[in-house]
Protein backbone atom coordinates (compact mmCIF):
# COMPACT_ATOMS: atom_id res chain seq x y z
CA UNK A 1 0.00 0.00 0.00
CA UNK A 2 1.37 3.34 -0.59
CA UNK A 3 1.50 4.95 2.72
CA UNK A 4 2.24 8.43 1.72
CA UNK A 5 -1.35 10.56 1.99
CA UNK A 6 -4.47 10.44 4.03
CA UNK A 7 -7.18 12.36 2.68
CA UNK A 8 -10.56 13.46 3.87
CA UNK A 9 -12.93 13.95 0.22
CA UNK A 10 -15.88 16.19 1.03
CA UNK A 11 -16.87 13.98 4.60
CA UNK A 12 -20.11 14.57 6.07
CA UNK A 13 -20.77 12.86 9.34
CA UNK A 14 -24.30 13.40 11.08
CA UNK A 15 -24.44 11.93 14.23
CA UNK A 16 -28.64 8.88 15.09
CA UNK A 17 -30.09 12.54 16.85
CA UNK A 18 -29.40 14.47 13.52
CA UNK A 19 -26.54 16.74 14.97
CA UNK A 20 -24.34 17.51 12.36
CA UNK A 21 -20.66 16.69 13.54
CA UNK A 22 -18.64 17.01 10.27
CA UNK A 23 -19.38 19.11 7.28
CA UNK A 24 -17.94 19.26 3.60
CA UNK A 25 -14.55 18.23 5.09
CA UNK A 26 -11.33 18.18 2.49
CA UNK A 27 -7.77 17.61 3.72
CA UNK A 28 -4.64 16.20 2.32
CA UNK A 29 -2.06 15.28 4.76
CA UNK A 30 1.03 13.89 3.42
CA UNK A 31 3.39 10.93 4.85
CA UNK A 32 5.47 12.48 7.91
CA UNK A 33 3.62 15.22 8.77
CA UNK A 34 3.03 16.31 12.37
CA UNK A 35 -0.54 18.44 12.11
CA UNK A 36 -2.75 19.77 14.59
CA UNK A 37 -6.71 19.42 14.23
CA UNK A 38 -7.36 22.04 16.88
CA UNK A 39 -10.79 23.67 18.03
CA UNK A 40 -12.91 24.53 20.69
CA UNK A 41 -15.37 21.48 22.43
CA UNK A 42 -17.57 19.98 20.23
CA UNK A 43 -15.64 21.23 17.35
CA UNK A 44 -15.55 17.73 15.48
CA UNK A 45 -12.13 16.81 16.68
CA UNK A 46 -12.46 13.48 17.92
CA UNK A 47 -15.46 12.68 15.01
CA UNK A 48 -12.64 13.33 12.55
CA UNK A 49 -10.40 11.28 13.93
CA UNK A 50 -12.59 9.02 14.55
CA UNK A 51 -13.23 8.13 10.66
CA UNK A 52 -9.81 7.28 9.95
CA UNK A 53 -9.65 3.85 11.15
CA UNK A 54 -13.75 3.19 11.24
CA UNK A 55 -14.62 3.68 14.58
CA UNK A 56 -17.19 6.10 12.98
CA UNK A 57 -17.91 5.45 8.88
CA UNK A 58 -19.02 9.00 7.23
CA UNK A 59 -22.64 9.96 6.58
CA UNK A 60 -21.13 11.04 3.22
CA UNK A 61 -17.95 11.42 1.41
CA UNK A 62 -14.77 9.38 1.51
CA UNK A 63 -11.35 8.44 3.16
CA UNK A 64 -8.86 7.38 1.86
CA UNK A 65 -5.50 6.15 3.46
CA UNK A 66 -2.41 5.26 0.70
CA UNK A 67 -4.64 3.69 -2.45
CA UNK A 68 -7.52 1.91 -0.33
CA UNK A 69 -10.62 4.11 0.26
CA UNK A 70 -12.11 3.32 3.66
CA UNK A 71 -14.89 0.75 3.66
CA UNK A 72 -15.79 -2.50 5.24
CA UNK A 73 -13.54 -4.86 2.55
CA UNK A 74 -10.30 -2.34 3.44
CA UNK A 75 -10.93 -1.61 7.06
CA UNK A 76 -8.69 -4.19 8.41
CA UNK A 77 -5.75 -3.52 6.16
CA UNK A 78 -6.04 0.08 6.70
CA UNK A 79 -6.42 -0.39 10.71
CA UNK A 80 -2.93 -2.21 11.03
CA UNK A 81 -1.87 1.48 8.96
CA UNK A 82 -3.68 3.55 11.01
CA UNK A 83 -2.52 3.46 14.63
CA UNK A 84 -5.27 5.54 16.82
CA UNK A 85 -4.28 6.43 20.39
CA UNK A 86 -7.37 7.44 22.10
CA UNK A 87 -7.88 9.90 25.09
CA UNK A 88 -8.13 7.80 27.90
CA UNK A 89 -5.49 5.16 27.95
CA UNK A 90 -7.60 2.54 30.37
CA UNK A 91 -9.84 1.85 27.03
CA UNK A 92 -6.53 0.38 25.44
CA UNK A 93 -5.05 -1.68 28.41
CA UNK A 94 -6.60 -4.80 29.59
CA UNK A 95 -4.42 -7.65 29.70
CA UNK A 96 -2.81 -8.98 32.98
CA UNK A 97 0.99 -7.06 32.27
CA UNK A 98 1.94 -4.18 30.52
CA UNK A 99 4.42 -6.71 27.93
CA UNK A 100 1.20 -8.66 27.61
CA UNK A 101 -0.77 -5.44 26.55
CA UNK A 102 1.78 -4.43 24.07
CA UNK A 103 2.42 -7.68 22.32
CA UNK A 104 -1.13 -8.38 21.80
CA UNK A 105 -1.80 -6.77 18.83
CA UNK A 106 1.24 -8.52 17.33
CA UNK A 107 -0.18 -11.56 17.89
CA UNK A 108 -3.97 -10.84 17.04
CA UNK A 109 -2.02 -9.84 13.47
CA UNK A 110 -0.65 -13.48 13.08
CA UNK A 111 2.64 -13.25 14.37
CA UNK A 112 4.68 -15.70 15.36
CA UNK A 113 5.02 -15.59 19.36
CA UNK A 114 9.05 -14.81 19.06
CA UNK A 115 8.73 -11.95 16.86
CA UNK A 116 5.49 -10.56 18.44
CA UNK A 117 7.56 -10.50 21.36
CA UNK A 118 10.43 -8.79 19.54
CA UNK A 119 8.36 -6.28 18.55
CA UNK A 120 6.66 -5.75 21.76
CA UNK A 121 10.15 -5.02 23.67
CA UNK A 122 11.43 -2.45 20.79
CA UNK A 123 7.96 -0.63 21.29
CA UNK A 124 8.39 -0.22 24.91
CA UNK A 125 11.95 0.50 24.37
CA UNK A 126 11.06 3.53 22.46
CA UNK A 127 8.43 4.60 24.49
CA UNK A 128 11.14 4.12 27.42
CA UNK A 129 8.54 1.83 29.62
CA UNK A 130 10.60 -1.32 29.11
CA UNK A 131 10.82 -1.25 32.85
CA UNK A 132 7.22 -1.70 33.02
CA UNK A 133 6.96 -4.66 31.26
CA UNK A 134 5.68 -7.03 34.36
CA UNK A 135 3.76 -4.48 35.68
CA UNK A 136 -0.37 -4.89 35.84
CA UNK A 137 -1.57 -1.94 34.02
CA UNK A 138 -3.62 -0.51 36.56
CA UNK A 139 -0.45 0.03 38.98
CA UNK A 140 0.78 2.53 36.25
CA UNK A 141 1.09 6.22 37.15
CA UNK A 142 -1.51 8.02 34.15
CA UNK A 143 1.80 9.52 32.00
CA UNK A 144 3.01 5.48 32.34
CA UNK A 145 -0.41 4.34 31.06
CA UNK A 146 -0.11 6.90 28.48
CA UNK A 147 3.48 5.46 26.59
CA UNK A 148 2.66 2.04 27.26
CA UNK A 149 -0.80 2.82 25.33
CA UNK A 150 1.27 4.43 22.71
CA UNK A 151 3.39 1.86 22.53
CA UNK A 152 0.64 -0.91 21.92
CA UNK A 153 -0.19 1.12 18.74
CA UNK A 154 3.69 1.17 17.71
CA UNK A 155 4.15 -2.52 18.23
CA UNK A 156 1.36 -3.04 15.41
CA UNK A 157 4.11 -0.78 12.83
CA UNK A 158 1.55 1.62 11.76
CA UNK A 159 2.50 4.05 8.92
CA UNK A 160 0.63 6.85 10.79
CA UNK A 161 -0.32 7.88 14.12
CA UNK A 162 -4.08 9.33 15.26
CA UNK A 163 -3.48 11.14 19.16
CA UNK A 164 -6.67 11.66 20.31
CA UNK A 165 -5.66 14.51 23.13
CA UNK A 166 -2.56 12.68 24.41
CA UNK A 167 -1.42 15.34 26.47
CA UNK A 168 -4.51 15.51 28.42
CA UNK A 169 -3.89 14.74 32.28
CA UNK A 170 -0.43 14.33 32.49
CA UNK A 171 1.77 16.23 34.55
CA UNK A 172 4.29 18.52 33.46
CA UNK A 173 7.25 16.24 33.35
CA UNK A 174 4.92 13.43 31.61
CA UNK A 175 3.95 16.16 29.31
CA UNK A 176 7.67 16.99 28.36
CA UNK A 177 8.49 13.05 27.86
CA UNK A 178 5.30 12.98 25.85
CA UNK A 179 5.88 16.19 23.45
CA UNK A 180 9.58 14.97 22.65
CA UNK A 181 8.43 11.23 22.29
CA UNK A 182 5.87 12.81 19.23
CA UNK A 183 8.50 14.72 17.73
CA UNK A 184 10.85 11.54 17.65
CA UNK A 185 8.47 9.70 15.79
CA UNK A 186 9.17 9.09 11.55
CA UNK A 187 4.98 8.12 11.49
CA UNK A 188 2.72 10.66 9.88
CA UNK A 189 0.77 11.94 13.13
CA UNK A 190 -2.46 13.34 13.14
CA UNK A 191 -3.00 15.05 16.58
CA UNK A 192 -6.43 16.60 17.99
CA UNK A 193 -5.47 18.48 21.29
CA UNK A 194 -6.47 21.44 23.26
CA UNK A 195 -2.99 22.08 24.14
CA UNK A 196 -1.71 25.00 21.88
CA UNK A 197 1.78 24.69 23.57
CA UNK A 198 2.08 21.13 22.22
CA UNK A 199 1.33 21.90 18.92
CA UNK A 200 3.71 24.93 19.34
CA UNK A 201 6.04 22.65 20.01
CA UNK A 202 5.78 19.35 18.06
CA UNK A 203 3.31 19.84 14.90
CA UNK A 204 4.25 22.77 11.82
CA UNK A 205 0.65 22.20 10.66
CA UNK A 206 -2.67 23.23 11.78
CA UNK A 207 -6.20 22.21 11.21
CA UNK A 208 -8.99 24.44 12.62
CA UNK A 209 -12.35 23.03 13.34
CA UNK A 210 -15.37 25.60 14.17
CA UNK A 211 -18.70 23.82 14.17
CA UNK A 212 -17.69 21.35 12.23
CA UNK A 213 -15.88 22.92 9.63
CA UNK A 214 -12.16 23.60 8.23
CA UNK A 215 -11.94 27.12 8.71
CA UNK A 216 -8.23 27.39 8.33
CA UNK A 217 -5.16 24.72 7.41
CA UNK A 218 -1.89 26.59 7.38
CA UNK A 219 1.41 26.46 9.61
CA UNK A 220 0.71 26.69 13.18
CA UNK A 221 3.13 29.90 13.70
CA UNK A 222 0.46 31.99 11.00
CA UNK A 223 -2.01 30.25 12.56
CA UNK A 224 -1.54 31.40 16.55
CA UNK A 225 -0.93 35.02 14.91
CA UNK A 226 -4.22 35.50 13.75
CA UNK A 227 -6.14 36.75 16.65
CA UNK A 228 -9.18 37.22 14.90
CA UNK A 229 -9.36 33.46 13.63
CA UNK A 230 -8.53 32.25 17.40
CA UNK A 231 -11.01 34.35 19.04
CA UNK A 232 -13.84 33.38 16.60
CA UNK A 233 -12.86 29.82 16.93
CA UNK A 234 -12.32 30.37 21.08
CA UNK A 235 -8.66 29.59 21.10
CA UNK A 236 -6.45 30.93 22.53
CA UNK A 237 -2.31 31.13 21.89
CA UNK A 238 0.69 28.99 23.25
CA UNK A 239 1.38 30.21 26.51
CA UNK A 240 5.06 30.64 25.04
CA UNK A 241 3.83 32.89 22.60
CA UNK A 242 1.75 35.27 25.08
CA UNK A 243 3.33 38.64 26.46
CA UNK A 244 4.53 38.92 29.62
CA UNK A 245 1.71 40.30 31.72
CA UNK A 246 4.84 42.38 33.35
CA UNK A 247 7.05 43.81 31.09
CA UNK A 248 4.72 42.73 27.52
CA UNK A 249 7.28 41.01 25.71
CA UNK A 250 6.17 37.77 24.00
CA UNK A 251 8.13 34.85 25.72
CA UNK A 252 9.49 33.82 22.69
CA UNK A 253 11.48 37.07 21.83
CA UNK A 254 13.57 37.31 25.11
CA UNK A 255 17.24 37.20 24.75
CA UNK A 256 17.78 34.19 26.23
CA UNK A 257 15.48 32.36 23.75
CA UNK A 258 17.29 34.03 20.95
CA UNK A 259 20.57 32.44 21.47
Amino acid sequence: MTQHVVAFSKLRYVYPDGSVALSDISLRITHGECVAVIGANGAGKSTLLQQLNGSLSPTSGEVRVGDLPLNKATLPQIRRTVGMIFQDPDSQLFMPTVFDDVAFGPLNLGLPPADAEMRAQRALEQVDAWHLRDKPPYLLSGGEKKRVAIATVLSMDPAVLAMDEPSSGLDAFARRQLIALIKGFRHTRIIATHDMDLVADACERSIVLHQGRVVADGPSREIFRDEVLLAGCRLEKPLSLQGCPVCRVSLTLLPSDRG
